[in-house]
């Protein structure tokens, strides 16, 4: 498409402002609605492996995001009861020689608000917070979005990358309907000084254990520590971020759980509860000259880690798609071939992922051993993991036009 088309964008979250960005970089006319009024401390910890750092590196962000994030060394899996550590990989040198590109740790806020600083300074207009997206028209040489508090934006390409409870995906096709999973999550931050030393080790953690499992990692140069507990539950809660919970609860869904676990949970700021569903891969999710991205469109359970990296992904290759093919229709319908077998199969491993760290064999310590040593044997581990961390979302679209 040529310069100075105009592109909306509806959502400034990682996906939203990585698409903005990448767009603004090729000379794009680009605005970007957000329906909250102020952009602050949303979530709390993400991963960003050497596939999303690729992406950016390649913004230009490269130097920016190592000053707010924390590298681990490596992974590690430990068993719920006895605390028992296997490596899973090694990460930090390894991830760079080997993919070219770091393993790297954040605050979500902090990533967003790198990304955030980047789009101002490109384009310092682009943002307009306070705009929810109310309904949705095009035709065949733009789309035009309609906000709540009456006004109204026209564009020659709408990408929706408004989240899970996507206002543009339910205009294009109808309310989606989310299956319970069963399981809920459990996530907070912690600062790194309330914590004692072996709890500080230079590594991302992943308990594992019969119907529930814990990641911990450091976020902030290591400053904060970041826990995430998955359990599985009857009861149904509405799918939300900031459901507040209590440490007394949190720590009676581990309970007999190792020490390690409950000193975490003692030290939390604020426990969140966050139910997860489970959506089936959309079959299209572009239409005319609109079309999706991120959770929008693909939303997966967080078990691979890769949730975020997948937005990054859309936002870079959804960009490039749009600069490479001078139809819009043709651009959009090329970025959604170029991700629907990716994103469907980060949805279907990080679904056998949760059965994997749950597995009813953890709850025997005999058993619990055997089975994470053929679980996690190196083999397994490359065969699950290669595939997404060689990924390069830079070269994409010149490979499709």
């Amino acid at each position: 498409m040529s310069a100075r088309r105009k592109v909306l964008i509806s959502g400034a979250g990682i996906g939203g402002l990585t698409a903005g960005l990448a767009l603004i970089r090729r000379g794009f006319d680009v605005e970007i609605y957000e329906q909250a009024n102020a952009i602050g401390e949303v979530g709390a910890g993400v991963q960003i492996s050497s596939n999303g750092t690729r992406v950016l590196h390649a913004l230009g962000l490269g130097d920016a995001v190592r000053r707010v994030a924390w590298e681990p060394e490596g992974k590690v899996v430990r068993l719920w009861s006895t605390g028992k550590t296997w490596k899973l990989f090694d990460l930090s040198s390894e991830s760079v020689s080997r993919y070219g590109f770091p393993y790297l740790m954040f605050h979500r806020s902090d990533l967003i608000g790198l990304l955030l600083d980047a789009v101002l300074q490109a384009a310092p207009q682009a943002i307009r917070l306070g705009h929810k997206v109310i309904d949705v028209h095009q035709n065949s040489s733009g789309a035009t979005i309609r906000f709540q508090n009456g006004e109204s934006a026209s564009g020659d390409v709408l990408i929706g990358a408004d989240g899970i409870h996507s206002t543009i995906r339910q205009a294009l096709f109808g309310k989606d309907r989310p299956s319970v999973t069963g399981l809920m999550a459990w996530r907070g931050v912690i600062p790194a000084a309330a914590l004692p030393q072996h709890l500080l080790q230079p590594v991302g953690v992943n308990w594992v254990g019969p119907g529930r499992h814990v990641i911990q990692y450091r976020l902030r140069q290591g400053t904060m520590v970041n826990f995430v507990g998955i359990v599985e539950r009857d009861d149904v809660m509405e799918e939300s971020w900031s459901s507040e919970g209590t440490r007394e609860e949190c720590a009676a869904d581990f309970k007999n759980w190792h020490n390690d676990i409950h000193t975490m949970i003692r030290n939390i700021s604020r426990p969140f509860k966050w139910p997860l569903m489970t959506r089936e891969p959309m079959e299209s999710w572009s239409a005319g000259r609109t079309t999706l991205l991120g959770d929008a469109c693909h939303a997966t359970l967080p078990f691979l880690a890769q949730g975020a990296v997948m937005a990054l992904e859309d936002g870079y290759i959804v960009a490039d798609c749009l600069e490479t093919f001078d139809d819009a229709e043709t651009a959009l319908k090329s970025y959604e071939r170029l991700r629907h077998a990716r994103t469907a199969a980060v949805m279907r491993g990080s679904a056998a992922n949760a059965k994997r760290f749950h597995n009813p064999d953890l709850a025997e310590q005999a058993k619990a051993e055997a089975y994470i040593e053929r679980e996690w044997q190196p083999e397994k581990v490359r065969e699950r993991y290669e595939w997404l961390f060689s990924y390069d979302a830079t070269k994409a679209a010149s490979s499709a036009a």
